[in-house]
């Protein structure tokens, strides 16, 4: 009972963790807090350049010599001055080092279960559209492969990636303040792709699809 309690008691802790993350990653992407947001967006973009310049191992062994320096610096200087003031604070980083940072069982199997259900759904989802279930989806996720070839012709994997982090930061601020006007227009968008894929369904023998 006791441990089904104190497992209980960690999936709350943790469930409140990945809730306050959440509203802690929402509040980056829409700038409420300019310097702190500034900071990440900078730090994050920082080292994606660093990777277009240098390979990971170097990006790694570098951001690790950084961090250790100032943790090591720190612990040093808290040191020297404990010892000047006759102080006993103890260890700067007493708190950190002490906070429970390891997952319980049960978190790690509900983690695992839903991992295995992403990779079910996706094979599920690759298998459907390889082997032509429907034709209307096949043909879309066709046109997608297509465009994409020429996306990877004109950028690297690390370009699109800093673009997806610009786009990150910029597009939820860009749509909130946007967002009737960005909704209209995707709704045009919407309908002329409706419009083209039901004159396809009409055209291609075996493409439309049965009614449900």
């Amino acid at each position: 009972m006791q441990t089904s309690t104190t497992a209980a008691a960690d999936s709350t802790k943790m469930e409140s963790f990945w809730s306050s993350w959440k509203c802690q990653a929402m509040a980056l992407l829409y700038w409420r807090d300019l310097k702190q947001t500034g900071l990440v967006f900078g730090s994050v973009l920082l080292l994606l350049f660093s990777l277009t310049q240098f390979s990971v191992v170097s990006v790694v062994a570098y951001l690790a010599l950084a961090a250790l320096s100032a943790t090591i610096s720190f612990r040093v200087y808290k040191s020297v001055l404990q010892a000047v003031q006759k102080t006993d604070e103890g260890h700067p980083f007493k708190s950190y080092l002490e906070m429970e940072i390891s997952l319980s069982h049960d978190q790690m199997q509900k983690y695992a279960e839903n991992t295995q259900h992403y990779i079910n759904s996706t094979l599920k989802e690759l298998r459907r559209l390889f082997l032509v279930q429907d034709l209307v989806d096949s043909l879309k996720f066709a046109v997608l492969m297509w465009l994409l070839t020429y996306v990877g012709a004109l950028f690297n994997g690390l370009t699109l990636l800093i673009m997806a982090v610009v786009s990150m930061f910029s597009m939820p601020v860009v749509y909130e303040k946007y967002q009737a006007q960005i909704d209209q227009y995707l709704g045009l968008i919407r309908n002329q792709v409706n419009s083209v894929v039901g004159k396809i369904q009409e055209k291609i023998p075996g493409a439309k699809r049965k009614a449900e």
